[in-house]
């Protein structure tokens, strides 16, 4: 028995062997299931392995909701199916507070690192519940298998409830267990309560009691609320109107710069040429309450009735205008619009005159496209009539100017050209027919001026001719002093004809009185005399012995100039110090002259062509100023009777006249004894001044006696007022697009700057750079350097995207600004966030900005900034309160939250329950048993709830 059995023991073995090694296959294949399993197993080991670091490496991919949440994705196939697993993860090592942004399960279940695995379908969840079961269990053996405590979680469900059910070993006999699921519409009354939600969590735990606000447990809670002010339209225009009727009949509010305002911005400087969309849309206020511990129902009642006041931390988080950073050709501002005109300007070379882009005859008409329409003439009206409207003040130029923007040669903002070139932005969207015809018109305009004497508005008449500016603004301020000189003119002919007709009527009664005429004579001769002052010896009126000792011993110099001094002296501005004469001892007399002629930019370059050509001498100065000079020796003769050449180059040029020391007699005694006078001057003129045919002599000797006042006007006003119209009229297309755009960048900076935003560091230097950014690129311009092919074209387009980025903020600044004067810090704080985010796309064109990233930002208030943020959220009208109605606690001046967040949890110690025998020491502490959170509204609530149990 013993050797057959085994021999049957052997046969059997070699019988396994023999199987064994046909079908070895048998015991290494593993099911699909099996395969899955250790799929995912060594996924995980192997993110176990690299860690953080490692895996940041390998290109990890960073949560744009997050600021420190990264993930990595591995492929996972099971049978049929392919199925995605993500692995999140953080870097730093602190725990994240719920008012930082988390990812929503780390929000939802308190977890820091966590495993998401669903299938790779169009709805990217598990719809089947078996299918959901046997994934989550699949990953729970691979984590067990790696010894990771990683908790994981599947989607179920339909997407639109966001609901997850996961699994998280412990490393112990517990095992923590997760769901969520949310209800979309129709929750109940009682869970749109604190005291209804808190019900609900105890009774996860509570199972048999039936009333559980007759027991207390110590559950610990957080809340959280946020706020959100109404919309700019939240109310229609009959609601506007009956709030403006009543705050107009109520006192004006502090800190309201008008309280009949229709939109944000009707007192910003840029209102007057369009209305910009305002960058803040809103705010949302969370409020957040700190940790408490509740331990009945009643007490969640009352806490549903507190005042966010009473709330540990006030966060406000700004929500600002869609793509603010990015373009997307629907904001018009003055970037969008000078864009335009330099497209117009580009434009310009294609035709000589400006009649040419109006002409329906022109053969380069057909170029024009079809969008270039010109508005009807009932706009073109009203541009004119805004242009040439008399203000009886003229504004100030220099108000609110930068300081770098006379680097700029255009006009000032408030000056008529300048006017001009904003209006030219907004008329027929500023395109090169639009411009042309405007031009023509606005030419036309100012030549009626001209021929009507009326003086141009917008336009000091300081007599002066400001060279900084554009040559056209130039020669508008000239234009303005020759109508100024011509209604002079026209004033002084009407009233020497009325003198004449005055004349005519009263020569009888003159004749009658022959004798009265003749006396009357005599006394106003005398009274010119005094006014005009005798040519007497000076300084002699107060001895008469020395006047009689004069009188003898000067006799041949008296008898040589007895007609001068009988002469009167005209003109005199007053004695020039100390200096006399050279052939009579009289002091010599400064004269009133007339000023020198007024020119503009391109008469300066003329001369200098000229002199250039010419050389510089002298006699060609001489010619170059003849009238000036003539007029200056004329009135200085009449000021000065008996004065020589020489004494007018004396006054008039005192470096060509050279003193002689050597030569010199001293005073003369005859004159001047007992008198301590140094005369005659010793001295000679110039090698220039003594040569023969010198022209300065010739004009001398040629110029008449007359004072400034009797002399002919050195500025024909006719002649140069019709010179400055011609050159209105027949300047090419380029010339004036050229001036055009410079004057307009300049002058939509100086309405930007403008602007009152309060004391943004950022938004100074942003302008100073705009500034001076403009100024370098504008120069080409000034200096008519552009052409048709010209590289200039390009880099005024990227001026204007510059400019584009500037205003975007500058308009961010002031709507932040007037919304937080009292308390500036906040409005400092969020732009100085957003510009350091906005910053990084500022140097690039607006098209290629990624508008993937949104600002986010959260700015904790204090106690003082409170009420000012308060205040923002205005009691709701009788319209808003039928729009909604109240249904939860906690109101913020009749608002309600749109969002509550509460944690409630449950904590427990390990070595007071039944889990204490077999609990390792490590655990036998404070344990969150239970957590719930709960996200909604009265409409919407989410519950998510994790369990710890014992396995």
């Amino acid at each position: 028995m013993a050797s057959s059995s085994k021999a049957n023991l052997a046969e059997q073995d070699e019988g396994e062997e023999a199987e064994e090694i046909e079908h070895f296959n048998d015991f290494t294949l593993a099911s699909s299931w099996e395969r899955f399993i250790s799929e995912i197993e060594a996924t995980c080991r192997q993110w176990l392995a690299d860690g953080p670091k490692r895996l940041l490496e390998k290109g990890a991919v960073h949560l744009d909701s997050s600021d420190n949440i990264y993930k990595v994705k591995s492929e996972l196939k099971n049978a049929a199916k392919i199925y995605s697993m993500e692995y999140y993860f953080e870097i730093s090592g602190k725990i994240a507070d719920w008012n930082c942004t988390l990812h929503d399960l780390q929000l939802c279940f308190g977890v820091k690192e966590f495993l998401v695995i669903s299938p790779q379908s169009a709805s990217g969840v598990v719809l089947d519940a078996p299918e959901d079961t046997k994934l989550l269990s699949a990953v729970s053996i691979a984590l067990a298998n790696c010894s990771s405590l990683w908790p994981a979680f599947v989607p179920v469900h339909d997407p639109s409830r966001k609901a997850f059910i996961g699994i998280q070993n412990m490393g112990t006999i517990f095992t923590r267990r997760f769901e969520a699921d949310r209800i979309g519409s129709q929750v109940p009354i009682k869970f749109m309560h604190l005291e209804g939600l808190y019900e609900l969590f105890v009774s996860k735990f509570a199972y048999c009691m039936s009333d559980h606000s007759m027991h207390l447990f110590r559950v610990h809670l957080l809340m959280k609320l946020t706020y959100q002010t109404l919309p700019n339209d939240e109310d229609n225009y009959d609601d506007i109107q009956e709030a403006d009727t009543e705050s107009a009949k109520s006192e004006t509010s502090p800190g309201c710069d008008n309280p009949n305002r229709k939109h944000w911005d009707d007192d910003c400087p840029w209102n007057e040429w369009y209305s910009a969309e305002d960058p803040v849309m809103g705010f949302d206020l969370v409020v957040t309450w700190s940790e408490k511990v509740v331990e009945s129902s009643l007490e969640m009642a009352e806490m549903e009735n507190a005042s966010p006041h009473e709330a540990e931390k006030w966060i406000l988080a700004p929500n600002l205008y869609p793509n603010l950073d990015s373009s997307k050709g629907d904001r018009i501002g003055f970037a969008s619009q000078l864009h335009l005109l330099v497209n117009a300007l580009e434009m310009s070379f294609e035709a000589p005159f400006i009649e040419d882009f109006v002409s329906v005859e022109n053969p380069g008409s057909d170029n024009l496209e079809s969008t270039m329409v010109i508005p009807p003439p009932t706009v073109l009206d009203r541009v004119l009539k805004d242009l040439f409207l008399e203000d009886p003040q003229l504004p100030d130029f220099a108000k609110d100017e930068h300081k770098s923007s006379r680097a700029i040669k255009g006009a000032p903002v408030e000056s008529l050209f300048a006017q001009f070139c904003l209006h030219s932005l907004w008329f027929g969207n500023c395109n090169i027919r639009a411009i042309s015809v405007l031009w023509i018109e606005f030419v036309r305009e100012i030549r009626w001026h001209w021929e009507e004497s009326q003086p141009l508005p917008k336009i000091p008449a300081n007599g002066s001719i400001d060279l900084a500016t554009c040559l056209i603004n130039q020669k508008l301020q000239m234009l303005a002093i020759c109508i100024g000189k011509k209604r002079e003119l026209n004033e002084e002919f009407e009233d020497c004809i009325g003198t004449k007709d005055n004349a005519s009527a009263n020569m009888e009664e003159v004749n009658k009185v022959g004798d009265e005429s003749s006396s009357f004579h005599a006394q106003s001769q005398a009274f010119d005399e005094k006014r005009d002052s005798l040519l007497t010896p000076e300084g002699f009126n107060g001895s008469k012995t020395v006047e009689s000792k004069f009188s003898a011993n000067a006799q041949d110099v008296h008898s040589a100039d007895k007609s001068t001094l009988d002469s009167i002296r005209r003109g005199s501005a007053g004695p020039v110090g100390s200096m006399k004469l050279l052939k009579l001892c009289q002091s010599l007399h400064a004269p009133f002259t007339q000023s020198a002629p007024l020119m503009t930019e391109d008469m300066h370059e003329e001369r200098l062509h000229a002199i250039e050509t010419f050389g510089f001498s002298c006699n060609f100065s001489a010619q170059l100023e003849r009238e000036t000079l003539s007029s200056d020796m004329s009135a200085f003769k009449a000021a000065n009777p008996g004065a020589v050449f020489e004494d007018f180059i004396r006054w008039y040029s005192p470096r060509d006249w050279e003193n002689d020391e050597s030569e010199a007699k001293g005073p003369s005694t005859d004159l001047t004894e007992g008198m301590n006078i140094d005369w005659p001057p010793q001295g000679r003129l110039s090698r220039r001044m003594s040569e023969s045919g010198n022209f300065w002599r010739k004009i001398w000797d040629e110029a008449p006696i007359l004072p400034a006042s009797e002399q002919k006007p050195l500025l024909d006003p006719n002649r140069e007022g019709e010179k400055i119209l011609h050159y209105l009229e027949t300047m090419q297309p380029h010339q004036l697009l050229e001036q055009m755009v410079c004057t307009a960048f300049r002058a939509s900076a100086d309405t930007l700057n403008q602007t009152n935003y309060g004391s943004l560091k950022e938004m100074d230097t942003k302008m100073d750079q705009l500034y001076l950014t403009m100024a370098s690129t504008l120069r080409p311009l000034q200096v008519n350097l552009l052409s048709n092919t010209s590289d200039t074209i390009e880099d005024l387009q990227r001026l204007c995207v510059v400019f584009e980025h500037v205003e975007k903020l500058l308009i961010l600044a002031a709507s932040l600004h007037r919304r937080f004067r009292q308390v500036p810090r906040i409005s400092e704080a969020i732009f100085s966030n957003y510009y350091n985010f906005y910053l990084p796309t500022m140097g690039i064109g607006l098209a290629d900005v990624d508008t993937q990233k949104e600002f986010d930002m959260k700015l904790q208030l204090s106690q003082n900034e409170r009420q000012v943020v308060s205040n923002m959220f205005t009691p709701p009208t009788a319209n808003q309160s039928w729009r909604k109605v109240l249904s939860m606690g906690n109101h913020l001046n009749g608002h309600e939250p749109i969002l509550r967040e509460i944690i409630f949890s449950m904590h427990d110690n390990a070595s007071d329950n039944h889990y204490a025998s077999s609990s390792p020491r490590d655990y036998q502490q404070d344990t969150e048993t239970y957590r719930m959170y709960t996200c909604g509204t009265s409409n919407d609530l989410r519950v998510a709830l994790s369990i710890i149990s014992y396995d």
